[in-house]
């Protein structure tokens, strides 16, 4: 009879999924990593299909390392997985492949949460190529929100970053808008010489729609070199960050408590001075007893951790967790 392991771990975004299996005492049995979690795309049946690479190389390396053949518990962070409802079909599909015993679903942001706080206590702001706020408390209460877009009030995230980049761009370059850089520094990216030129290509489909998200680091070098439209964005962005921290922090009743605000996604990751800068002196503004602390471990490990709170594993697994994945 083989070994049945604690938790397997998953965290799946858009571009990769990470998957682990522990060991009730926190020790990483085995890890594996896969493509993109995309059930909008895809639809939510070959979505959880996609995750059987990450999770079967994960498996295989725990079988091969100590015998595991099953695993207790799946914890899993997904990206899509926006609404109470959709964690609750995603469950369901993901019990149905018989990966573990039990099987609970969040949305991936509560995985960057989870990674940063010693307790499940805590608020979160991720901004990649979207934008999305959560709070939890160690009682079980959650803050959250929908993150859909526009549609829900989302204003944020790399693809809105580029997609006002390039109207501002466009303005500037035909006179409708303000003077900016971006009319020159945008194209530049991509060898051409004017805003026109750029717009005819994403137009005709010269270059990729997806490659759009290639001109957020240029906004910010744009940004950095002083322009004042682009300085405008990045402003507005912190504004957009502070205000979901704020809220999920009263939501919670935490705005009065020593409480940590993590930031994560690549987005804040790569803390542009302006960006972090204003994050952080509007949260001293708003909630001046905010701690706020950027995420650079990996977010499997916060669905590990969620994982082995569900267990009731002791702090001691929690801790050898945390050190195998921040080592």
């Amino acid at each position: 009879m083989g070994l049945t392991a604690s938790v397997l771990a998953i965290d799946a975004g858009n571009s990769k999924t990470d998957a682990a299996v522990v060991a009730a005492d926190g020790t990483v049995l085995g890890t594996g990593r896969g493509g993109g979690f995309r059930p909008p795309a895809v639809g939510v049946g070959a979505a959880v299909d996609a995750l059987e690479e990450a999770v079967e190389e994960a498996m295989g390396r725990a079988r091969a390392a100590a015998g595991v053949t099953a695993v207790s518990h799946v914890s899993a962070c997904l990206a899509n997985a926006d609404l109470p409802v959709e964690e609750e079909r995603l469950a369901a599909a993901l019990h149905t492949r018989a990966w573990g015993a039990t099987v609970e679903v969040r949305n991936d942001t509560f995985a960057i949460l989870r990674a940063g706080v010693a307790e499940p206590r805590g608020v979160a702001v991720v901004c990649g190529a979207g934008i999305n706020c959560v709070g939890m408390c160690p009682d079980g209460r959650t803050a959250r929100f929908p993150a859909l877009g526009r549609v829900s009030g989302d204003w944020g995230g790399g693809w809105v970053l580029a997609e006002e980049a390039l109207w501002h761009a466009a303005r500037a370059e035909d006179g409708r808008g303000a003077p900016t850089a971006l009319a020159r520094t945008l194209p530049a990216h991509f060898g051409l010489g004017s805003m026109y030129a750029l717009v005819e290509a994403l137009h005709l489909g010269h270059i990729g729609a997806h490659r759009r998200h290639e001109l957020t680091p240029v906004l910010f070098a744009t940004a950095a070199a002083g322009d004042a439209v682009a300085r405008a964005l990045v402003d507005r962005l912190a504004e957009e960050v502070v205000v979901m921290a704020a809220v999920a922090l009263t939501r919670l009743d935490l705005l009065d408590e020593e409480t940590p605000v993590l930031l994560g996604g690549s987005v804040l990751a790569a803390r542009h001075p302006q960006l972090d800068d204003r994050v952080r002196a509007l949260l001293a503004e708003r909630a001046p007893k905010a701690v706020p602390h950027v995420v650079a471990a990996p977010p499997v490990l916060g669905a590990a951790l969620l994982g082995l709170d569900h267990v009731g594993a002791p702090a001691g697994a929690r801790s050898r967790v945390r050190a195998h994945f921040e080592r």
